[in-house]
């Protein structure tokens, strides 16, 4: 069955989708309320997450359930568990399991609190099903279960995540001695895990590997099973629970690869599972009549709580407590623009802003949560820190006519003017950075380009300096035809990749493709080089725009992991120009990093540079074309630091 699912934002004056705050036994997580629109039904909603990476992949299709749901009279609640997302961090090495347990408990008990259901139906994704499970049977308000390719077997799910963690970890370019092997050899002595920049504690994987929903007894409760189609393993555990009594419906459905293993720029929202969750819900029998229900305001009296809308953030630092404040935001109301604000401790004299723009279609935390760190770790510095989504992306509705999910909207010079204007009007900042990660890093050079007032421009590998509207992610692009034909050589000498040639499985026509672009393209890059000798202009010129930029004083900084095809990309456009440049321009490369900084110690490392480029003063003045480029603070450096004039 086909739905509509609606992921314009609501209007402001009747906002049907509100943020807060909400305590899980002394923490504070974060989560969004989804209101129906008409008088609700005496049943609600909380969807459990998975964990990790595909929790970022299948961020767009949990809040479009909860939207679902909402449309049909269900209020819905999603959140984040302690220590992910916007939600207060964990203690290390706690025990996130169980943690993350009582936090499904305790959204039941604030979704009674803030709608007045009597009855709450648990949804679970992957391993977010696995603690629906066990939170349900502490729960006696939970009266459903809906879980969708759930973890059976903890120990099996562990082997997953470690052979997703060894495939990362061949992506890695290392330094002579590599930091993706350090961080293995520091997690294998610690007992962690760490997948794709998220990491589960040594108790967390000891309850894992003794976890098998198999061998469990199950809550009596309706609960509908949702199977993968590729490779469906719930079928006989659900035949199991139908043995113990339990009321299962089991459905084998498409969509859940889309869904949760699709990076986010290509992740799909399943309208099939959508849809058999909807039927499902609406079959559930009611144990209220219209006639007894409150009425909507007595029913939601109590929302929004005002309380409910500040994270405080506490940080002991040589013996000196530092508070923080954290909050949601909707930066222009009227377009629905979301983003997340770190405020310093009060009384911070100092007005200086950052704002971190979306990493591709990651929501506003980033890639592996980093600009959660970022925010936290600067706003201790005096920063204010805002986490914006741009239109279409994460929380942020996607501007009039323009598709969802969109990396490259047109509206994001004029959200990030947005942006700079809230942080002037609301906390009096103008020493403003902008930066970001992949497409973020593009957003914050347009932003500096089209002379938006910033101080600082921090750009995390970015692949791409120009982009034209009407071109897709799958098209042929630019970081490819520069990348490619060296991988390409390499592959020659592959026997399998052979192979894959003559079986008709590699794209012939698009290999030719690249080298004949490629061609063409050193070409452009020469003759580029050729114009601004001769004083030139042309368009999309990048080696013209940064010597622009930091002609108005903007600090300009790249951070590249080792091997990213931006390195080249940037060395090829920027031309001769990039010499010039001197100590305005700054490029750092870190070694044994993947293109999401996903390994510990490299994200670290990364932090580290940014930091100190961002607690750098600006340079005032752009070099004259002679003047020798200036090495960077520090002299080269093993982790990172190469001079604009030493590009590898």
């Amino acid at each position: 069955m086909a739905i509509a699912v609606d992921e314009s934002h609501p209007e402001t004056n009747d906002r049907l989708e509100e943020p807060f705050y909400f305590p899980s036994d002394g923490r504070q997580m974060f989560g969004w309320l989804h209101r129906p629109a008409s008088e609700p039904a005496d049943i609600g909603l909380v969807i459990c997450k998975p964990f990790g990476y595909e929790a970022i992949c299948s961020h767009r299709s949990v809040r479009a359930l909860a939207q679902t749901a909402a449309a049909v009279g269900i209020p819905a609640l999603r959140f984040d568990y302690t220590g992910t997302g916007d939600s207060e961090d964990a203690q290390p090495g706690t025990e996130q399991f169980a943690i993350w347990t009582q936090d499904v408990v305790a959204a039941v008990h604030e979704m009674q609190r803030r709608t007045g259901v009597a009855r709450v139906c648990l949804l679970g994704i992957r391993l977010g099903a696995l603690l629906a499970m066990r939170a349900a049977v502490q729960c006696e308000a939970a009266c459903a279960l809906i879980v969708i390719a759930p973890v059976i077997n903890g120990r099996r799910y562990l082997r997953e995540l470690r052979t997703v963690q060894l495939a990362a970890a061949q992506l890695v370019v290392a330094a002579p001695t590599p930091i993706a092997e350090t961080e293995e050899t520091k997690a294998a002595d610690t007992g962690s895990l760490e997948v794709s920049g998220f990491s589960l504690s040594p108790q967390t994987i000891a309850t894992l590997m003794s976890t098998d929903l198999m061998t469990q007894p199950a809550p009596a409760l309706q609960i509908l099973v949702i199977d993968r189609t590729d490779l469906p393993g719930a079928r006989a555990w659900a035949t199991a629970l139908s043995g113990l009594g339990a009321s299962v419906e089991y459905q084998c459905l498409p969509g859940i690869v889309e869904m949760v293993w699709t990076a986010p720029h290509f992740s799909v929202i399943p309208k099939s599972i959508f849809g058999a969750i909807k039927d499902w819900l609406m079959r559930l029998p009611a144990v209220a009549t219209a006639d007894n229900l409150p009425s909507r305001g007595q029913r939601y009296g109590r929302f929004p709580d005002p309380a409910s809308t500040t994270l405080r953030l506490r940080f002991d630092a040589d013996g000196t407590q530092t508070v923080l404040t954290e909050h949601p935001v909707f930066v222009c109301p009227e377009r629905g623009l979301f983003g997340i604000v770190t405020e310093p401790p009060s009384g911070e004299a100092r007005r200086r802003g950052v704002i971190l723009l979306n990493g591709g279609a990651t929501y506003h935390i980033g890639p592996n949560r980093l600009y959660v760190s970022l925010a936290r770790r600067w706003a201790q510095h005096g920063y204010v820190v805002l986490r914006l989504d741009l239109a279409g992306l994460g929380e942020s509705a996607p501007a009039p006519g323009r598709p969802g999910s969109e990396v490259f909207p047109p509206s994001a010079i004029e959200d990030i003017r947005s942006a700079i204007e809230h942080l002037r009007d609301q906390y009096a900042v103008r020493d403003i950075t902008v930066g970001g990660l992949c497409s973020g890093a593009y957003h914050s050079l347009r932003a500096a380009v089209s002379g938006l007032p910033v101080s600082r421009v921090l750009m995390v590998n970015p692949q791409n300096f120009f982009w034209k509207e009407g071109m897709a992610i799958s098209d042929l692009q630019l970081a490819e035809i520069v990348h490619n034909p060296g991988v390409y050589r390499e592959r020659l000498l592959s026997g399998a990749y052979w192979r894959r040639l003559l079986t008709g499985r590699v794209n012939i026509w698009r290999v030719v493709k690249i080298y004949v672009h490629r061609v063409w393209f050193a070409v452009k890059t020469s003759l580029r080089d050729l114009a601004r000798y001769l004083h030139i202009h042309l368009s999309r010129d990048l080696g013209r725009e940064l010597a622009e930029v930091a002609a108005r004083g903007v600090r300009i900084v790249f951070a590249f992991s080792r091997g990213d095809v931006g390195i080249d990309l940037l060395r090829l456009q920027g031309g001769s120009s990039l010499k010039r440049l001197g100590d305005s321009c700054r490029i750092h490369i870190v070694d044994g990093a993947d293109h999401i900084f996903s390994q510990g110690s490299a994200r670290r490392a990364l932090e580290g540079i940014l930091s100190d480029e961002l607690f750098a003063p600006s340079p005032v003045s752009m070099p004259s074309p002679d003047q020798k480029p200036a090495a960077p603070v520090g002299g080269p450096r093993s982790r990172t630091s190469a001079s604009v004039a030493h590009i590898p």
